[in-house]
């Protein structure tokens, strides 16, 4: 898995796929270097290992869906682009989009200025991307996509003996992609980026689910406590994991000193991205980037070989970039 069945016990969060983030993407616009694209999904149709509620196609209504991005290292959000999402209605459903920065980025709720207002949501992949025009030339699509991440689970859960087969070919995820100049992310040459989704209970926000490198809540953290780490903040994250997160690779065969430094290139948990140097994991990420391979060789220190896989046929050149959904 990537961040998919992220809840205690390989559940989803709240019980509700919905509210299951599963990936962050981060890399240049293939057509304008000027620009950057910013993905996050969510909502997988991959079966989890363990029951859960049916539910539909939609983003879950009301919640908060928040692209948070650092710009100067502290693990606060500085820009954030947050949405949220009208009630699903007979197969429809709309969104509203915010651009926030400063002070206002760093809150919960949605804030700033509101650039897009009951878009519409694509579920059968022919609607056409959203053009916004202040705070700047900004592409924005939400809907029902191919799931992009590939991986080999069934070997995983055997011993690392790679059996060859994609588990999530053919299933489908929410995605919510930007595609936005480089400058409304801050001047500097790194930023750091994570994403999280929070819903309201008794009129409180409460965060389910938040997560930036791929294949981490779930590998390292034991399963009775994945969803502490989901309601906690990147700022906290080296006090709260730094140690126990470094004796898991110490166990896996890392001398002390490799593990509390391997540790800390995934603490706090943001996607870091330097964007004057090319893109592939850990520097940004990009949708063809075998991450399941390279968690499982870091976990391992390098003993397990890569898994085989190659990336889903179905990947576009044109925004939004994930293939239509499968079903």
């Amino acid at each position: 898995m990537s961040n998919h069945f992220s809840a205690n016990n390989l559940k989803f969060p709240g019980d509700d796929r919905r509210l299951d983030f599963t990936d962050l993407f981060v890399f240049p616009s293939p057509g304008d270097p000027s620009k950057t694209v910013l993905i996050i999904d969510s909502n997988p149709s991959t079966p989890p290992p363990a029951p859960a509620a049916a539910t539909g196609p939609e983003f879950y209504p009301g919640a908060v869906y928040r692209i948070n991005v650092d710009t100067d290292g502290d693990a606060h959000a500085d820009v954030a682009f947050t949405f949220t999402f009208s009630e699903y209605e007979n197969g429809n459903q709309t969104g509203t989009a915010w651009y926030a920065t400063g002070p206002e980025a760093d809150q919960p709720e949605p804030a700033g200025q509101v650039i897009a207002e009951s878009f519409p949501v694509s579920f059968d992949g022919t609607a056409q991307p959203v053009m916004i025009a202040e705070p700047g030339q900004i592409r924005l699509f939400a809907g029902r996509r191919s799931d992009p991440f590939f991986a080999d689970v069934e070997g995983a859960l055997h011993g690392m003996k790679w059996t060859g087969h994609d588990d999530f070919a053919g299933n489908d995820v929410n995605s919510i992609a930007l595609e936005v100049p480089s400058d409304l992310l801050g001047s500097g040459r790194m930023i750091g980026v994570w994403a999280s989704i929070s819903r309201r209970r008794d009129g409180v926000l409460e965060q389910m689910d938040r997560g930036a490198n791929p294949t981490i809540n779930g590998f390292l953290n034991p399963e009775n406590e994945r969803d502490l780490f989901n309601s906690r903040h990147p700022a906290d994250d080296v006090a709260n994991y730094l140690g126990p997160w470094s004796e898991v690779l110490e166990e896996a065969g890392y001398p002390p000193d490799e593990a509390k430094e391997a540790a800390a290139q995934v603490l706090p948990d943001i996607l870091r991205y330097d964007r004057t140097k090319p893109v592939a994991y850990p520097n940004g990420r990009k949708l063809i980037d075998d991450v399941f391979s390279y968690r499982f060789a870091w976990l391992t220190y390098g003993k397990v070989a890569p898994s085989g896989l190659k990336p889903h046929e179905d990947l576009t050149w044109q925004f939004p970039y994930l293939g239509p959904p499968n079903s």
